[in-house]
């Protein structure tokens, strides 16, 4: 694992991060592959994509991470949550430009007001045979963010790190090719898949994860039945992951 490279205008704009992100900074320098997923990443092959793991804290609910909802309508990863991200351009730098970009182009992120941190291990996509790497930063300047586009994104969520620890928030999901893994249920949005393995791993490292019962599993909901939920609203049944 490497340090994220930061440009001249960033470096313009870097503030230190909180004492409460400390403990993961320094658990990272040892990050593996193995910590965030089991599938091997592929020396050859795959495109070539980041992700912006953002993390900010609000005067009220405290520590928390961005994640946008992706439209139904997409052909991959369809409604599902995720972190701010997407496959490479040419023009981009390096990977965080690419994580800065794309947030930039989904959410109206300004780039100004991150500060980067550390780039996690490259990881494996099989489904969509992407080679993604993780972007880890600090938003140091908060500022509205929204969809730019509702065809690919249709909701964007400030999710409080007390809130994916909760335990009754946790769960394990099955999708129907047999696949489990983790997931959370936050404020109306199923997290799983990919986004949940790296948030999964990132609470543990970061020291903030609590107890909970990883025996309790549920069949995946089929694309669709999630609605996006209005901000800070839960507007989905958690009875209907029972």
């Amino acid at each position: 694992m490497s340090e994220a490279p930061v440009n001249d205008h960033q470096r313009a704009h870097l503030q230190p991060p909180p004492d409460w992100l400390q403990p993961l900074l320094g658990r990272l320098g040892t990050a593996r592959t193995e910590d965030f997923t089991q599938l091997r990443t592929p020396e050859h092959g795959g495109r070539e994509s980041a992700v912006l793991v953002l993390l900010g804290e609000d005067a009220v609910t405290g520590p928390d991470v961005l994640v946008l909802q992706r439209a139904a309508t997409l052909r991959n990863h369809a409604g599902q949550p995720a972190f701010p991200g997407g496959a490479a351009d040419p023009e981009d730098a390096d990977v965080a430009a690419t994580a800065l970009r794309e947030a930039n182009e989904e959410v109206g992120l300004d780039p100004a007001s991150v500060t980067l941190l550390a780039q996690l291990p490259r990881l494996w996509i099989p489904v969509s045979e992407f080679v993604v790497t993780p972007v880890l930063a600090w938003w140091h300047a908060p500022h509205p963010v929204h969809s730019r586009e509702p065809a690919e994104v249709a909701h964007v969520a400030r999710l409080p790190i007390a809130e994916l620890v909760e335990p009754e928030n946790r769960v394990r999901v099955r999708h129907s090719s047999g696949w489990e893994g983790p997931a959370f249920f936050v404020r109306g949005m199923l997290i799983w898949g990919f986004t949940a393995g790296v948030l999964a791993a990132l609470l543990e490292m970061g020291g903030w994860s609590r107890p909970w019962s990883s025996g309790r599993l549920v069949d995946l909901p089929p694309v669709g039945a999630w609605p996006a939920p209005s901000a800070g609203t839960d507007d989905v049944d958690e009875s209907a992951l029972r």
